[in-house]
């Protein structure tokens, strides 16, 4: 009899709830016929084809940690054990166990996604919930087959289950083919998924699939596909989401702390202006690290939960593995203050250069810490701005000390790691305008209402000239100069979220931008110079992940058939 390992059950299915999707509890090895046979039954197994996204093997860690922290963003911050060998360091073989991590992890998703669309006519349902659940299967297995084919180019496409040892061999299939799949899922489930958004955002709906969309087709336009003509894809995908009115940049911030928080909870210092003040960027970010949903902005989420008291363990280590750096006692009041993370991800010299050099671009101040913490003291010790600790700033976008649940587990955390926000469709939406049609008003606005609120406006349909000046001198500059100002908006914006890797590959432009970051490291880190051993590692056949060796041996139809320089 055939059988499914079924890891995840969900208690209930609603459009309405705001509760984490994955509110879910263990079960045991079953009967595939048996499963499939209620409602219930089939809303466990979808639960189960979300499941793999949020463990430490994809983004719950190795995404952002290992497999491409290397960018020119960050570097991974050990000078010696990880930080001299490892995928972090671009010094890796097909043996990589993250690598083949990646690879089974989307397969394992994959091979659910086919199991739910097998058999999502078995069950006795309401006929809209199941063509709901068809549809997120059929965008999720697109979705996994896009995480394959952006890292590892050509991949087997497998469209069913697996159901004996005989099926397990399978040949390459191109990366076009691979992409046109994706579109054929995708689209599909546009049409069959929540029309509506969600009130939270761990569940795909309808804005959520066009957003992704418009993401695949940018990267199919761009190397190594270069179908210049889904850049018009791109641009209407992105367009419904901006016009279906249900999503918006998050302006919305908080500053008062709750009486048994420190006052300054949500107001720190920032040192290059001295102002002492949250804001609507900080707040998306504070609002992952205390389980808030605000789908306006946050469009999809990887659903982290608990701190594993509780006997379950999905949890991830966003702000644990990167984070600022700070190692309190379990026994320390600053356990549970500021939580624990090693710091092991820092930001380069490029991308503190990139934004605003007074400081007026609020943005910089978050992402890269403005303080470091002692963790015997709990005192914040402001960084003073100066051209050497341009390159030792740990990523700050996510800090432990916004998690409200405690006691806090010393290495994972429930914050969710953000995989579509609005001002990536903004972004996206201007990129494909730009290649389209130039640099229009339209491509302008869209950078410019992201830029405003990077700037700390809360009416970002109102034109800034402390902002808008940089986009109106790189509109002058013409389509290239356009494109250029929009690569670096996105890392402004969107750093230390999984997209820079690809980008940077899709712009074709991926080794000899890591190439001359590595360089700069080397020559201008100071204390961290050994952050530029990733960059100057890098070669073209870093392009592309190898097959996993594992994977190799087991599936003889990829016998020596490994990718190009691997």
């Amino acid at each position: 009899m055939k059988k499914i390992y079924i890891l995840l059950a969900m208690v209930a299915i609603s459009t309405s709830s705001c509760e984490d999707f994955l509110n879910t509890e263990p079960v045991q090895k079953i009967s595939l016929e048996q499963y499939f046979t209620d409602e219930a039954g089939l809303t466990s197994a979808l639960a189960g084809v979300y499941d793999p996204l949020g463990g430490e093997k994809l983004y719950g860690s190795q995404i952002w940690y290992q497999l491409e922290s290397c960018t020119d963003e960050g570097f991974f911050a050990r000078a010696t054990g990880a930080g001299l060998i490892g995928t972090q360091v671009y010094n890796f073989d097909p043996t990589a166990t993250n690598v083949s991590d990646m690879w089974s992890e989307c397969y394992k998703g994959i091979n659910r996604a086919n199991d739910v669309i097998a058999n999502i006519n078995l069950p006795q349902m309401d006929e809209a919930k199941r063509q709901q659940m068809l549809g997120e299967a059929l965008f999720l297995r697109g979705y996994y087959y896009f995480m394959l084919v952006v890292r590892f180019g050509d991949v087997p496409l497998r469209l069913e289950p697996t159901t004996t040892p005989n099926g397990t061999a399978l040949a390459k299939t191109s990366t076009a083919e691979v992409y046109a799949q994706i579109l054929k899922d995708m689209k599909a489930a546009e049409g069959m998924v929540s029309q509506t958004k969600l009130d939270f955002a761990g569940r795909i709906y309808k804005t959520t699939v066009e957003g992704i969309l418009a993401r695949v087709c940018l990267q199919m336009a761009g190397y190594p596909l270069n179908d210049t003509s889904k850049y018009a894809e791109a641009l209407s995908w992105s367009k419904k989401v901006i016009d279906s009115g249900q999503h918006s940049l998050n302006v919305a911030f908080k500053t008062t702390a709750p009486a048994t928080l420190p006052a300054d909870y949500y107001n720190v210092k920032n040192p290059s202006n001295g102002v002492v003040t949250n804001n609507g960027y900080r707040q998306i970010f504070i609002d992952e690290a205390a389980d808030v949903y605000n789908t306006n902005e946050t469009m999809w989420e990887v659903e982290e939960k608990g701190n594993r008291t509780d006997g379950y363990t999905e949890n991830g280590r966003l702000g644990n593995n990167n984070g600022i750096l700070c190692q309190p006692t379990a026994a320390s009041i600053y356990f549970n203050l500021y939580g624990y993370s090693f710091g092991f991800v820092k930001g380069t010299g490029k991308l503190f250069r990139s934004y605003d050099a007074t400081g007026k671009d609020l943005r910089r101040d978050w992402v890269l810490t403005t303080y470091t913490i002692n963790a015997t003291s709990g005192v914040r010790t402001n960084i003073t701005n100066t051209t050497a600790n341009q390159y030792t700033r740990d990523c700050g976008k996510w800090r432990r000390e916004y998690e409200l649940l405690t006691p806090k587990n010393q290495n994972y955390t429930p914050i969710n790691f953000p995989l579509l926000r609005y001002a990536d469709v903004l972004l996206m939406y201007a990129e494909a305008e730009n290649q389209v049609n130039g640099p229009t008003a339209a491509a302008a606005e869209a950078v410019n209402q992201v830029r405003r609120r990077g700037y700390g406006q809360t009416n970002v349909a109102l034109p800034y000239a402390v902002s808008d000046a940089a986009t109106a001198t790189a509109v002058a500059g013409g389509k290239a100069g356009f494109q250029l100002f929009i690569e670096d908006e996105r890392m402004r914006e969107l750093c230390f979220e999984g997209l820079r890797r690809s980008d940077l590959i899709r712009w074709n432009k991926f080794v000899s931008t890591m190439n001359a970051v590595g360089a700069d490291i080397a020559a201008n880190g100071g204390g961290v110079s050994y952050g530029g051993l990733g960059g100057k590692n890098v070669l073209p056949k870093h392009l592309l992940f190898p097959i996993p060796s594992l994977e190799i041996s087991s599936n003889t139809a990829l016998e020596g058939k490994n990718n190009p320089g691997w």
